[in-house]
């Protein structure tokens, strides 16, 4: 592809500036050059979260420098193509191929910065051998042969590939420290944090997310994402030198954007702001519009709860989103919804059907298998309850 000559100079000028970045901020001449006598090095390169909803939980990679290799590259796994065959069938089924790919370093790290998103590379003090295994593994896997690997959220993302090639070169010892350790958050608490400024993000990601993400994790497994892999590497003593295996920390870029919260904020009472609203509207439309009746505007919100409901249903019985199952949530969003709304013998037994089911979700955190849902419950349940009384005092529609 040939570029303009002005988006040329551009980025040009962007890789430049990024240079002398990183010249000042390692302190190090040989982020321009490398001198010949200089050992291999590895650094643990941790990018901030974005803008975009996709770049909330942040991204890492692992920058090697070796110039009998002719690298000065970062090994990053954090990329998919949407030219791929069947591409939005296999990212709703949760087969979704992701690949690995190594870039120039200044070219990497100027997309970061025009993105706004903070870059923090931390020394990995490795010796020969080690340093050897890391770096023949990441050439491997950014092979033609190997690249690809299939992506899973929680378990097998762009993080835990990098952690799992830092515990190869070390020999276990990232996954001994840190597996027997549990961690203080598990993967529904991240998800929460990292998604609480967009709203409809984090009321999709908390209704369609199962129990399975409430239960406990281990440190090791909290380090799918970035941020808390690179706090697990600042911790961890070397196996063999008792050192800290960080020998240097370095801030290259600092975004301008707001950090997100260290623990996940209550949002229960601005997505009960939704029902109040709703109901407000539809008693004015009953005083507005006589011949409108409660059952009505009840069947209509159950349309629209069914609907959602078999979307829920969808994710957890078609594709191979483990997140997605055992969702309580199908309690209050459930496409037995549209059966009642449709059919005018159900509407009194459904009322009942509604209600009970309503308040099973509303315990459902201290109910097994446990499943926080605090801000499901507060947008449907005023709905759901309004609806089932509804149908109780009205259960036929004469028109």
């Amino acid at each position: 592809m040939i570029w303009p000559d002005t988006h040329r100079l551009a980025l040009t000028f962007r890789i430049t500036i990024v240079r002398l970045a990183l010249a000042l901020a390692l302190l190090i001449p040989a982020c321009v050059a490398q001198a010949e006598s200089e050992p291999p090095q590895a650094w643990l390169v941790t990018y901030g979260p974005g803008e975009v909803y996709w770049q909330r939980f942040g991204h890492n990679a692992i920058w090697i420098r070796d110039e009998r290799l002719g690298l000065d590259h970062t090994f990053n796994f954090g990329f998919f193509d949407f030219a791929q065959e069947r591409f939005l069938r296999n990212f709703l089924l949760g087969r979704l191929n992701y690949f690995a790919a190594a870039r120039p370093a200044q070219v990497e790290f100027a997309e970061y910065i025009d993105q706004n998103r903070s870059i923090r590379a931390q020394k990995l003090e490795l010796d020969p051998q080690e340093q050897a295994l890391l770096t023949g593994h990441l050439l491997n896997q950014v092979s033609p042969d190997n690249r690809e690997y299939l992506y899973d959220y929680y378990r097998h993302n762009c993080s835990t590939r990098i952690r799992d090639a830092v515990d190869l070169a070390l020999g276990g010892a990232l996954r001994g420290v840190f597996d027997p350790q549990a961690a203080p958050l598990n993967y529904r608490d991240h998800t929460r944090r990292l998604t609480s400024m967009d709203y409809w993000l984090y009321l999709g990601l908390q209704s369609g997310l199962g129990s399975p993400v409430d239960r406990p994790i281990s440190r090791y497994d909290e380090t799918f994402i970035p941020g808390v892999l690179a706090q697990a590497v600042q911790e961890l003593p070397h196996p063999r030198t008792g050192r800290l295996l960080v020998s240097e920390d370095v801030m290259i870029h600092q975004s301008t954007l707001a950090s997100p919260p260290a623990q996940p904020p209550s949002q229960w009472k601005r997505y009960l702001l939704i029902p109040t609203v709703v109901l407000t509207l539809a008693f004015l439309t009953l005083l507005a519009w006589p011949r409108v009746t409660p059952a009505h505007l009840a069947i209509y919100w159950l349309v629209v709860a069914g609907l959602a409901g078999a979307v829920l249903a969808f994710f957890w019985w078609i594709t191979d989103h483990w997140v997605t199952v055992s969702n309580i949530n199908l309690l209050l969003l459930n496409p037995l919804w549209l059966l009642i709304a449709a059919i005018p013998t159900l509407h009194r037994p459904g009322a009942w059907l509604i209600a009970l089911a309503g308040t099973l979700a509303l315990f459902s955190p201290w109910l097994p298998p446990g499943q926080y849902n605090a801000e499901v419950v507060a947008l449907a349940l005023p709905l759901n309850l309004a609806a089932a009384l509804a149908l109780w005092r009205h259960p036929q529609l004469r028109n």
